[in-house]
């Protein structure tokens, strides 16, 4: 979350006081009398200024709520991935592919146009065309309880080069939802669906700023398969935002 620096509010010295002894020309002071500070207004709508914006980020800062999880899809074919196959993997080492691409079984671009599907419940953080080698790109964030250690853990997923976005920012979404449909990132590529999952969720569209690990990310067919049927548990839980770093000029939730 930003931090407010109120030091940088118009310049603003908050140290110095509003009024002051004004002393005699003899060097006698004036008894009784003081002098106002001509500039205690300018510092003093500063100071205003300050605990406003301090206030508005703390509002409009806060935690989305989401469902946990009762378990994880895949984004094609659901909830198998029936008529697809995985093209490429995740590979750490160079060169690197972060995530999987996923294209129908009839070749060529016979999937352009396909549903992708919401891998479980969550929400979205991003829903834009995002430019350069992306093209339009659905970031959502998942919460579900890590069936090994009972503790709430938090993965983004993100969807890539797609031909349409069919939700957007800060919707909450159900798994097997529909949230757009496999492109080709203008005529970039053939048709695909590319489907990345991270454990960190502060990389946004920004992958390298962290390392290439799996403290960081996650083989999504591997994450898939474990976490198929978790429990259903009803009430909601708080997920960050604002983790992410702008991308061109874009921003998410």
């Amino acid at each position: 979350m930003p931090i407010f620096d109120a030091e940088s509010t118009h310049g603003a010295d908050f140290s110095k006081p509003f009024f002051r002894l004004r002393h005699g020309r003899t060097g006698g002071p004036l008894l009784g009398v003081f002098q106002t500070r001509t500039t205690w207004r300018p510092r003093f709508a500063a100071w205003m200024l300050a605990l406003v914006c301090g206030f508005s980020l703390h509002v409009f800062a806060t935690d989305a709520r989401v469902n946990l999880a009762d378990g994880f899809d895949f984004p094609v074919g659901k909830p198998n991935a029936d008529g697809y196959y995985k093209s490429r993997g995740l590979r750490l080492r160079a060169p690197q592919h972060f995530g999987e691409d996923w294209n129908g079984r009839s070749g060529g671009n016979s999937d352009l146009g396909s549903p992708v599907y919401a891998v479980a419940d969550g929400i979205v953080t991003l829903a834009n065309n995002v430019r350069t080698g992306w093209g339009n790109v659905v970031l959502t964030r998942h919460a579900y309880r890590d069936p090994a250690t009972g503790q709430i853990k938090y993965i983004d997923t993100l969807n890539g080069h797609l031909d349409r976005i069919m939700v957007k920012s800060g919707q909450a979404i159900k798994r097997g939802q529909q949230i757009g449909t496999i492109g080709t990132n203008f005529g970039m590529y053939p048709a695909h669906l590319h489907f990345e999952m991270r454990h960190d969720i502060t990389i946004g569209m920004q992958r390298s700023n962290v390392p290439a690990d799996m403290n960081h990310w996650a083989d999504p067919t591997q994450f898939i398969n474990k976490h198929r049927r978790l429990n259903r548990e009803w009430r909601p839980v708080a997920v960050a935002t604002g983790t992410y770093q702008d991308y061109n000029g874009i921003r998410g939730l």
